[in-house]
């Protein structure tokens, strides 16, 4: 097959022509999508070992009656990076928390500069998280945790390293949002 022949079917979609700014919508739509499934894979193993976690602790604790220390810090920061996790995954699917009951009534080309508005907002929001976190995790490197004994900066990590991601998605998913009309394509076959 040529390089034109490809070209030309890259161009095409549904028997239509699309344009490079669908293409955008679509190669980010499949980003966020893509690092969409690797977050809630890793949420979900974490949270697999959070509630392998609180059996030991509550097993230990009422069956053997002998307190585990460290099952209960671990929890904590297992929770901790798991939840904050998961807000990535939620603004890639648009499930976040939104009150939305008057945006329905404003017409969809209109809709979509809310959107893009709410989305500089979060944008804004989360860069500040992750600017402020990453001093934050400098200063736990000094510190250390109770029991483990390691740095606090491992925990305190989460903070920069979600906020981070969290804007990722942001841009990600308003890009996929802006350039497309209707359902995500990269989330279609979820519904």
């Amino acid at each position: 097959m040529s390089h034109s022949a490809i070209s030309d079917t890259e161009h095409v979609r549904g028997g239509t022509e699309v344009s490079p700014l669908q293409r955008w919508g679509d190669a980010s739509a499949a980003l966020s999508a893509g690092i969409n499934r690797w977050i809630e894979l890793l949420c979900a193993g974490l949270l697999a070992i959070l509630v392998i976690d609180i059996w030991i602790g509550v097993f230990g604790r009422y069956v053997f009656e002998l307190p585990v220390t460290w099952a209960e810090e671990l929890a904590r920061y297992l929770m901790i990076w798991t939840a904050l996790l998961a807000i990535s995954c939620g603004v890639a699917r648009r499930e976040h928390v939104a009150v939305t009951a008057l945006l329905h009534l404003v017409p969809i080309r209109i809709r979509r500069w809310f959107d893009v508005a709410i989305d500089l907002l979060a944008f804004a929001f989360f860069a500040f998280l992750c600017y402020f976190g990453i001093g934050m995790t400098q200063q736990g490197a000094t510190q250390y945790a109770t029991i483990f004994e390691m740095t606090m900066a491992i925990p305190f990590a989460s903070v920069p390293v979600t906020s981070a991601l969290v804007c990722l998605q942001l841009v990600l998913t308003a890009i996929r949002d802006f350039t497309t009309a209707g359902l995500p394509p990269a989330f279609a076959g979820d519904e």
